[in-house]
């Protein structure tokens, strides 16, 4: 066996979990967990040793993510519905987009969102701005 082979067999246990995809919710912590403790050593170092496996293990969570939380193909609008229900807000739960019945116009297609809207929405749900044009 070569000295890589034998190296790598020796650590793999250790290895094993950051290369492998998430199969549960308690996978997906533990490797969210993992990369984050690795960007805190790496940080914006890009020729460092360890940064294509931190990119393997976001593109590892991105895939778990897309399989078990799909974003609906939605947007504008509807976009902003499906953000209220998910973080339970109502029509007046959004003062830095508008008040209620603004929000109400937005909502039934009397007003589209404009460009201080979007980036309010983006600012506070994390989502990029894309996902509210129509």
């Amino acid at each position: 066996m070569s000295s890589l082979v034998q190296q790598a067999a020796a650590h793999w246990r250790f290895v094993a979990p950051l290369l492998n995809a998430p199969e549960s919710e308690g996978d997906y912590d533990a490797l969210v967990e993992a990369l984050d403790e690795l960007l805190e050593q790496i940080g914006d170092d890009e020729e460092h040793p360890l940064a294509s496996l931190a990119a393997h293990m976001g593109d590892l969570l991105e895939a778990y993510d897309e399989r078990q939380r799909p974003m609906p193909n939605v947007r504008g609008a509807e976009m902003l519905r499906h953000l209220m229900t998910w973080h339970g807000l109502d029509q007046s739960s959004l003062p830095e987009v508008g008040t209620q019945s603004v929000i109400s116009e937005i909502l039934s297609g009397k007003r589209r969102l404009n460009v201080r809207q979007i980036k309010a929405l983006t600012d506070r749900f994390g989502v990029p701005a894309d996902l509210f044009l129509d």
